[in-house]
């Protein structure tokens, strides 16, 4: 819902549609009408969809309404999961005991809901040999493949080489499609 909403007097177009309290449709009428319609029940006039043509109102406590659009925003922020993300960091002479635990603790942010920023930083020489760096990332995504998604590639920003890893989409939800499987090969006919 829109958080301006003309209501009553403040409607200006000359014609709308109008829905009454319980949801029957009256038709189009001259605004005024409809304004005495609502007047008359006690009720206000409420543009539901001003861009329609012509625009479409509904005649409803404009009070209630307000009151139970903020229950519902707020029921929805307290439901509201917030997804922090995490980081990891790794030197290109990382040692394979350190990257096994590092990547343990990565898919323990994961299960959480969290999503993972891995950085790898360069220092001194390892300038001279970023491939290690490269190869290093590749295996850290390799290992933590079951259970995320690179959501950001690997990407070098000056000595910093990052990606973003988030949690695998719950099974329930679409998927990405997958690719089709290679035509099998017809049958050759006797030569």
């Amino acid at each position: 819902m829109a958080s301006f909403v003309r209501t009553n007097f403040k409607i200006r177009v000359p014609e709308v549609r109008v829905v009454d309290a319980t949801g029957k449709m009256l038709g189009i009428m001259p605004t005024r009408k409809a304004q005495a319609i609502a007047e008359s029940q006690g009720l206000d006039l409420v543009e539901i969809t001003p861009t329609a043509q012509p625009p479409v109102c509904k005649i409803m406590d404009y009070g209630k309404f307000r009151y139970e659009e903020s229950i519902k925003q707020k029921q929805a922020r307290k439901n509201a999961k917030a997804t922090q993300v995490k980081e990891i960091k790794f030197h290109a002479a990382t040692d394979v005991g350190d990257v096994t635990r590092k990547v343990k603790e990565i898919l323990g942010f994961i299960e959480q809901g969290n999503k993972v920023k891995v950085t790898l930083m360069y220092r001194g020489r390892e300038n001279a040999h970023r491939e290690l760096g490269t190869e290093l990332i590749d295996r850290v995504i390799e290992m933590c493949a079951e259970k995320t998604v690179v959501e950001q590639p690997p990407k070098l920003l000056g000595r910093i080489l990052g990606c973003m890893l988030a949690p695998k989409p719950a099974k329930g939800a679409k998927a990405a499609p997958k690719p089709a499987a290679p035509a099998a090969p017809k049958p050759q006919g006797d030569r």
